[in-house]
């Protein structure tokens, strides 16, 4: 396994991280639990989880996930062998049922501490915004365009003290933001270095084959300032293994079980998944492992998050780190996406 830091810290963690959202709706406790055991025995010592989890979210099963983590750590003692990041989530009507306060300092003092209850641990070391409060271009919208009526106020001081607070307590060791942008990266980032306050870290960030638009602003803001990668959905839904293409998924794959999640599905999608297809089997690798390849050697990744409902896949997953592309594969990748750019943002 190879290693990283988390950014202006020492905490080292492995290029893969484990990620957890199918735990407790897809997969078993028990099956989680192994995944588990399997990824710590080959060196993945990062474990991703969320308040919201398992997805799709419910008001039945939500932090369901964090709790079979939780249990897992009680069972075995290896809470010091681990590095655990968890995340709050945002204001929305697909949240409505945690809580509609957004990210008041009553609301974070609240899901940390349910959060440290549910994950059975006295302290998370890197707690993430899972998505903006304002209104902003993510989850599949490609530009951003504003709307004069939304009703968000700039309260990025107030966060960062209100998560301060909890750092001095010694629940949470550092502090990342998720589905952000570039503006808000660097408000938070500037609001740190005026007021002293807690640093944002990490960007957790949807990032592939099929959606590389972190690669405008956010790639030089994240070099440049040091505001490591978190990347998910780096399968794009399970797309990017080809099995869908191929014929060959489960009956218990995600879009089979969920259609709806459809991102990454749409026809220019699909046809740049055939050509990453034809490039990987032209190289004599699945189209797993270049996938994830290609996002583990970008300068400003930090750490691939990774996700699977069996072991077979997530020994896959966790293979791609001994794998580094060619210039020549890297000069065939980006000549499909020269030719169908970002068919999934």
């Amino acid at each position: 396994m190879k290693y990283t830091t988390l950014p202006k810290t020492d905490i080292k963690v492995s290029k893969i991280c484990l990620g957890s959202m199918t735990w407790g709706n897809q997969n078993t406790e028990a099956e989680g639990h192994e995944q588990l055991d399997y990824a710590l025995d080959r060196g993945v010592n990062f474990i991703d989880t969320a308040e919201l989890y398992p997805v799709p979210a419910t008001a039945e099963t939500s932090g369901r996930t964090s709790e079979i983590i939780g249990n897992w750590l009680q069972k075995t003692g290896n809470r010091s062998k681990v590095i655990l990041a968890s995340k709050i989530a945002g204001p929305g009507d697909y949240t409505a049922h945690i809580r509609k306060t957004g990210f008041s300092p009553d609301a974070i003092r609240e899901a940390i501490d349910l959060e440290l209850k549910r994950l059975q641990t006295d302290y998370i070391d890197l707690y993430q915004l899972h998505w903006p409060e304002r209104q902003t271009n993510f989850f599949g919208q490609r530009d951003y365009k504003h709307n004069p009526k939304d009703a968000w106020n700039d309260n990025f001081n107030e966060i960062l003290n209100a998560l301060d607070e909890q750092i001095k307590a010694g629940k949470i060791r550092h502090v990342g933001v998720s589905n952000e942008k570039a503006w808000g990266a660097m408000r938070y980032l500037e609001e740190s270095k005026t007021h002293n306050l807690p640093r944002m870290i990490t960007i957790q960030n949807s990032y592939s084959l099929l959606n590389r638009t972190f690669e405008g602003d956010l790639a030089e803001v994240s070099i440049r300032e040091g505001l490591g990668l978190l990347v998910y959905s780096p399968m794009a839904f399970g797309v990017l293994s080809g099995k869908y293409i191929k014929g060959t998924a489960a009956d218990n794959a995600r879009l089979k079980l969920f259609p709806r999640f459809d991102r990454y599905s749409g026809e220019n999608a699909t046809e740049a998944t055939k050509r990453y297809l034809q490039i990987a089997e032209n190289h004599n690798m699945t189209l797993a492992q270049m996938s994830l390849a290609f996002v583990n050697q970008q300068p400003f990744v930090t750490s691939n998050i990774i996700g699977a409902t069996n072991l077979e896949q997530l020994k896959e997953n966790i293979d791609s780190a001994d794998i580094t592309l060619s210039d020549a594969v890297l000069d065939e990748i980006n000549a499909v996406h020269a030719d169908i750019p970002n068919p999934a943002p």
